[in-house]
């Protein structure tokens, strides 16, 4: 079984085993009653959820004292990849984008991604080599095809993309 990561136990609350969450998920709405999830790959059942400024506080099923909950402090909530939402034709979960390779339509290999930058107005894939890093904008103009089952992505590098990242970089 792959695990996919939907957050991070940041803290206890209240003495009755409740942990506080950084929701790392673009569907906060997996935290339900019912709902299951893993820690350390031990499944447990989601008991309540609430929402306070942006965090969600769950009770799960297998956490009942404050002293239980303390040990997950700093640990990863996690699904199991066959709980993905699927997402329509063009969209990808971030999992799938890391780790592809890039190239160019002139075949030109320009690394890796090792992580995905999310912004208001689009997502920026950091490309990283051996000698830099580069800044791939995720948008129609720039990004030719993904292709996730075969581990690389195409690009068609707009006028002074490589130039203008390469510069920044010595």
């Amino acid at each position: 079984m792959d695990y996919i990561t939907i957050g991070r136990i940041i803290a206890t609350q209240g003495v009755k085993g409740k942990l506080k969450l950084e929701v790392t998920t673009d569907f906060p709405q997996r935290f339900k009653p019912s709902g299951r999830v893993y820690i350390d790959r031990q499944a447990a059942d989601i008991e309540s959820v609430e929402w306070h400024k942006g965090t969600a506080i769950i009770k799960l099923d297998t956490i009942n004292s404050l002293e239980e909950a303390k040990k997950t402090v700093g640990k990863m909530i996690e699904i199991d990849e066959s709980q993905l939402w699927p997402l329509s034709e063009g969209e990808y979960y971030q999992f799938q984008i890391i780790g592809l390779e890039v190239w160019t339509t002139n075949g030109e290999l320009l690394g890796k991604v090792s992580q995905v930058l999310n912004t208001p107005s689009n997502d920026n894939y950091v490309v990283s080599s051996a000698n830099e890093e580069i800044l791939i904008p995720a948008i129609e103009d720039v990004i030719v095809s993904i292709e996730p089952e075969k581990g690389y992505m195409t690009i068609e590098p707009i006028e002074g993309l490589l130039n203008l990242n390469r510069k920044a970089a010595k």
